[in-house]
């Protein structure tokens, strides 16, 4: 499988004290959220480095964008099989950046939208030193289909903060999947807190990226 690339912003000043990486949704590519680096390094983050690979594959429904995993709908475990296929290349991406950066890896913090917050937690808590942070929008806590919450614990290697926030007019993944993830991350330790947007669809708006940005900031700020 081809190594991950993405768009990239370098810090605002100085060498960066901090990586975030971005994990796009279904269809879509790298370049659908780097811009949120931008407006998050003027407010929040000025000495932060972002990156927003294209995920691995090209999208079956969508010719010119890319899917971290194929989604039918007819297999009830596809999702499942899906991030653990993608988490390895997703994982030595994650290490070769913080290596170009020279940072360590409790500097890291991942952002995912809908597919992307899928990956974001499924990696995010099986990461040999836990992230500063993992910020999810508009998606969902990929579990085994049989829902074996065990066998998923045992799994689980770390345990950031986390912060999960959903539309609340969502058609795609419906807001549900956040009180589901909730309960889910809260179940094997994880803490984690939640924001509802009101009139918001699958996407993300002002109050929910001011929310990810202020999150992000006292998240890195706690690990000094």
């Amino acid at each position: 499988m081809a190594e991950l690339d993405g768009p990239r912003l370098v810090p605002r000043s100085g060498p960066a004290q901090q990586l975030v990486v971005f994990l796009h949704g279904y269809g879509a590519d790298g370049n659908d959220l780097i811009d949120i680096g931008r407006v998050w390094q003027e407010h929040y983050l000025p000495q932060a480095a972002f990156v927003s690979p294209h995920a691995p594959e090209p999208c079956g429904q969508a010719p010119v964008g890319r899917q971290w995993f194929a989604l039918t709908f007819r297999d009830p475990n596809e999702r499942w099989l899906g991030v653990n296929k993608a988490a390895p290349g997703l994982m030595r991406f994650i290490d070769a950046e913080l290596a170009r950066h020279n940072l360590p890896a409790s500097a890291l913090a991942l952002v995912g939208f809908s597919q992307g917050t899928m990956m974001a937690l499924h990696v995010g808590l099986r990461r040999t030193t836990p992230p500063a942070a993992i910020v999810g929008y508009s998606g969902l806590l990929v579990l085994p289909a049989d829902g074996n919450m065990e066998a998923f614990a045992a799994d689980i290697r770390a345990r950031p903060p986390v912060l999960l926030v959903h539309g609340d007019s969502d058609e795609l993944i419906p807001p549900q999947a956040l009180f589901a993830a909730t309960q889910g991350l809260a179940a094997i330790g994880v803490p984690v807190q939640w924001h509802l947007s009101a009139g918001t669809g699958h996407g993300i708006d002002p109050e929910g990226l001011r929310h990810g940005g202020e999150f992000l900031t006292r998240a890195f700020k706690s690990r000094g």
